[in-house]
């Protein structure tokens, strides 16, 4: 009999973390995490797609939350609403400004240089102090100004 009554609850119980784990605080960063994502004029299937992400891994801001839905903005400023779960809560940047960034060897301007990054280029990012922060593009690592990087600091 306690079986019969607990299995339920813990089934029920599963169902309802997941919803739980959607309800953060907004604004935050977030990543694309699918291959090709559809950006909506409104928060369901049925709104028309306005574009077609293909950059998993390009930082996003999230903006608004709403049932499984997320309005969130891009680096060129375009907003939009995507399925929640096509992002992920892993941090990325995407470089910003004109001309190549210098990714150095340490978070110093005096730091050797290691190489130049174009604008566009999309990486993880790791943590940032001083006007510096670190990021990796595939398996090359390095500090770049946080001037430099669109997805970092307070969204």
């Amino acid at each position: 009999m306690f079986a019969r009554l607990f299995i339920p609850f813990l089934l029920f119980a599963g169902l309802a973390a997941p919803a739980g784990a959607q309800d953060r605080d907004v604004p935050y960063w977030a990543t694309i995490r699918a291959s090709v994502l559809n950006l909506r004029v409104g928060p369901s299937a049925d709104y028309k797609i306005d574009w077609v992400y293909r950059r998993p891994g390009l930082p996003v801001k999230v903006v608004r939350l709403m049932e499984g839905w997320r309005l969130i903005e891009d680096p060129d400023g375009a907003r939009g609403w995507v399925v929640a779960r096509l992002l992920s809560p892993d941090r990325g940047a995407i470089v910003i400004g004109e001309g190549l960034a210098a990714m150095r060897a340490g978070a110093s301007n005096d730091a050797a240089l290691k190489w130049k990054v174009e604008p566009g280029v999309v990486g993880v990012l790791g943590d940032c102090d001083d006007g510096w922060c670190e990021f990796a593009v595939e398996n090359r690592r390095g500090y770049v100004l946080e001037s430099r990087l669109w997805g970092v600091g307070e969204p």
